[in-house]
């Protein structure tokens, strides 16, 4: 490794670590998506029920939600660098196992671990990034990483699709393992250490244990909502014993000696403002993906390969322009970027709901590209505001803040848009649309037109409180420290 040490200077550093964060984040995101249109051939393979399929989805969602925060905490404590490497060896440990899997309960029991791992990574990669550039030119530098997202979550249905058809559905998790080596070796390389100076390196076991489970019940009843009933005594004790116990977080964080989470971060607009955004961002965007993806396949007759190239018009977007809106808030600021980008967001999911039985995709391809416009527009700003709101010593517990309200908004949107199909149509197979006639599709698509009627009322909210919160040019956090004061990667 010493031998190419020469290619990488002070001046050019930041884009090595940019480069090799992006790179991590693709898998990361790509894991997201890829399973879906395995599910069928693992079902067949594994003799999987429907609930283990479910599970083999909800348990990587699950563990990646409520762990980011301690993810990103931890990184603060004892290095990003160095958690974000252990959170790449267990990630691809993990997809080692699950392509292995031999039984359900095996490939439950990786996808678990794997969202762990991804735990580690996720808010390292954005919190690197923070302290690698200057204030000045982050949105340009997370306008990347947000197309770099967008584009793992474009790709991951289409090569999901041909691993499956081609290869096997093992491959899917199998692919991850040169990705995760080449992550290892460009960190290595590129990144340097990073920690909270400010901080004793103490873990807050209380603050863990009582978040992590009041998160977990919370998140638990988002997955199972619509299925085990909202009004079920199991998924209320949920609800209300999870709110209970991130109250007792509170009291908790108030007497330890290194809190998990300083919110005193909450008193900042900015930063209170972009998690809001991420929420409500979040919401509309994976409950329209999830319900227009049975759409476009049980009603418009399109395979998951056709339904996922379909979506390409929204990704695309966020691959074009996030770089370019990056860009924009480095030099005017995050407020009129976002404010433009949710307001654009709301027009489209206003098109989503005029959706009724005759409509067609060439109907839905200007309301996809907005979408896509729109999330473009904010999601990068939004990121941009949130770290520039706190010091470069706090971005590792930050960045898993965000991200975790990213989580939990798109939990929250998949459950409402449910929630409206289920007090509209009552109980629904999807699979049953394709051969249910007209009057069946419908219904359906009456019920898709309420659940985006809601996505916009709840976006439009966003546009107003982007607009209370956000300043027009945005706090500025101190610069990341000089490069003599940080600790390079050993050779």
């Amino acid at each position: 490794m010493t031998r190419y040490r020469h290619l990488i200077t002070d001046a050019n550093a930041k884009w090595w670590t940019l480069g090799a964060m992006c790179f991590a984040l693709f898998m990361i995101m790509l894991d997201n998506t890829v399973i879906n249109v395995a599910l069928p051939s693992i079902q067949r393979d594994l003799h999987a029920s429907i609930g283990a399929l479910e599970w083999a989805i909800n348990g990587y969602t699950l563990s990646f939600g409520v762990l980011l925060v301690t993810g990103g905490r931890l990184g603060d404590i004892f290095g990003r660098r160095r958690m974000f490497l252990a959170g790449v060896a267990i990630f691809a440990i993990t997809s080692a196992t699950a392509g292995l899997a031999a039984s359900p309960e095996m490939l439950i029991g990786s996808r678990v671990l794997q969202g762990f791992g991804a735990a580690l990574m996720m808010p390292a990669t954005l919190s690197i990034v923070t302290n690698a550039f200057s204030p000045a030119e982050r949105g340009r530098a997370i306008g990347t990483w947000a197309g770099v997202s967008a584009l793992a979550l474009a790709i991951g249905p289409l090569l999901g699709g041909f691993l499956v058809e081609h290869v096997s559905w093992r491959a899917i998790f199998f692919i991850n393992l040169p990705v995760a080596v080449i992550a290892i070796v460009a960190t290595l390389f590129a990144v340097r250490e990073s920690r909270d100076r400010t901080i004793a390196r103490v873990i807050d076991f209380p603050g863990v244990a009582v978040l992590t489970t009041g998160l977990t019940a919370i998140v638990l009843a988002l997955i199972e909502g619509n299925a085990w009933g909202w009004g079920s005594p199991a998924i209320v004790a949920l609800l209300a014993g999870g709110a209970l116990l991130l109250v007792a977080f509170v009291a908790v964080e108030r007497r330890v000696r290194a809190p998990m989470v300083e919110f005193s971060f909450f008193g900042e607009r900015n930063f209170l403002g972009s998690t809001a955004v991420a929420f409500i961002i979040s919401f509309a965007m994976l409950g329209t993906f999830f319900f227009m993806a049975i759409y476009m396949q049980n009603v418009l007759g399109y395979d998951a390969l056709e339904a996922g190239v379909r979506f390409l018009p929204t990704t695309l977007m966020i691959v074009l322009i996030a770089p370019l809106a990056g860009r924009l808030t480095d030099r005017i600021g995050p407020l009129w970027p976002i404010a433009a980008g949710m307001s654009i967001l709301t027009v489209s999911m206003f098109m989503f709901a005029q959706i009724d039985a005759a409509t067609t995709f060439a109907d839905l391809l200007i309301p996809f590209i907005l979408m896509g416009i729109g999330i473009a527009m904010t999601m990068s700003p939004m990121s941009t505001a949130a770290m520039n709101a706190v010091s470069n010593q706090k971005a590792g517990v930050a960045s898993g803040i965000l991200t975790m309200s990213r989580m939990v908004g798109g939990s929250v949107g998949i459950a409402a848009s449910g929630a409206i199909f289920q007090a509209q149509l009552g109980g629904f197979d999807p699979a049953a649309l394709a051969t249910g006639g007209a009057g069946a599709r419908g219904d359906f698509a009456d019920a898709l037109a309420t659940a985006m009627e809601v996505s916009a009322v709840v976006v439009l909210l966003g546009v107003i409180i982007s607009l209370a919160t956000i300043r027009g040019r945005g706090s500025r956090a101190p610069a990341a420290p000089p490069p003599e004061a940080a600790e390079r990667a050993p050779a």
